[in-house]
C-alpha cells in the first residue's frame, strides 16, 4: 500500500500530461507546434539504440559539465577557506568576489569564445565561472558558522588553526558546502547548454539549436528530455553522496521522528 501511494499519483499525473499532450499535438495538422509523445520517443530510441547519434553530443555536455562543476567548486572551496582563516586575505578579495557574483555570467560568454576559442575549453570556463559563486559563498557562510565555544574549547588545548580547520570547522560546514553543491549542480547543466547555443558543434545544446531551425521538434524534445535526465541523475548523485558524508544529519532527523 506504500508503494502505491507513493508511486501511483505521480503515475497518473504522467498519463494526463502524456494525454492531454498526445490531443493537443494531433488537433496540429502540420506538427510545427509540438511533436507527438510517439515521434520523440522514436528519436530517443533512434539516437541511443539504433543510429546513436546522440550519444556523442550527451558525452560532450556531460564532459563540459561535470569538468567546469568540478573545477569551480574546488577552487571556490579553496579560496572559503582562505577568506575565513586569514582576515587579510577576506579585506582583500571578499569584496570583490560579492561584487562580481551580481554580474551575469552567461554575458561573459562571447568574450571566453574569443579568449578559449570554439572548443569545449570556453565551455568549461563558463561553466566553472557559474558554479563558482553559489559555491564560495555557502562555503564561506559555513565555515563562518563554527559554534564560538566548540573554538574556544580547541584554543584552551592549544590546537593548531589546520587541527582546529579539519576536525571543527569542516565538518560542521558540511551540510552548507552541499547546499552549495546542490546549486551549483543545476547552474552547471545550464551553463553548459548556453555555452553551446553560443558557439559549439557538439553538444545536446548546439544539437537543439541546430534541430529548431530545421523544425526538427521530435529532436528538440528528445534533447530537452536527455537534459532533464542528466540533470536529475546528476542532483540525485549529490544527494545520495551527503547522506553518505553527513551520515550524522540523517541520524538527527531519524531521532527527531521518532
Amino acid at each position: 500500500m506504500r508503494f502505491v501511494r507513493v508511486v501511483l499519483p505521480p503515475a497518473v499525473t504522467f498519463v494526463m500530461i502524456i494525454a492531454v499532450w498526445d490531443w493537443y499535438a494531433r488537433g496540429d495538422a502540420q506538427g510545427l507546434l509540438l511533436p507527438l509523445p510517439l515521434d520523440v520517443v522514436e528519436s530517443l530510441i533512434d539516437g541511443y539504440f539504433i543510429r546513436g547519434t546522440l550519444w556523442p553530443h550527451l558525452f560532450a555536455t556531460m564532459h563540459a559539465t561535470l569538468m567546469g562543476f568540478a573545477i569551480g567548486c574546488f577552487v571556490a572551496v579553496v579560496l572559503a577557506a582562505l577568506v575565513t582563516e586569514f582576515q587579510l586575505i577576506d579585506r582583500m578579495i571578499y569584496p570583490y568576489v560579492v561584487a562580481l557574483q551580481s554580474m551575469p555570467k552567461v554575458a561573459l560568454a562571447p568574450l571566453l569564445i574569443v579568449w578559449f576559442g570554439f572548443g569545449i575549453e570556453s565551455k568549461i570556463v563558463l561553466v566553472a565561472l557559474i558554479c563558482f559563486f553559489p559555491m564560495f559563498i555557502n562555503a564561506s557562510n559555513g565555515l563562518r558558522g563554527v559554534p564560538v565555544e566548540l573554538l574556544d574549547l580547541y584554543r584552551a588545548f592549544s590546537a593548531g588553526r589546520w587541527r582546529t580547520f579539519f576536525e571543527i570547522k569542516v565538518p560542521t560546514a558540511l551540510p552548507s558546502f552541499f547546499a552549495g553543491l546542490q546549486i551549483s549542480v543545476v547552474f552547471a547543466l545550464l551553463g553548459a547548454v548556453v555555452g553551446e547555443f553560443i558557439a559549439s558543434q557538439k553538444g545536446l545544446g548546439s544539437l537543439i539549436q541546430a534541430a529548431s531551425v530545421s523544425f526538427r521538434l521530435p529532436i528538440v524534445f528528445a534533447c530537452i528530455i536527455s537534459l532533464s535526465i542528466l540533470g536529475a541523475v546528476m542532483s540525485i548523485s549529490v544527494r545520495i553522496l551527503q547522506r553518505r558524508v553527513v551520515f550524522w544529519q540523517r541520524a538527527d532527523k531519524q531521532d527527531g521522528q521518532g
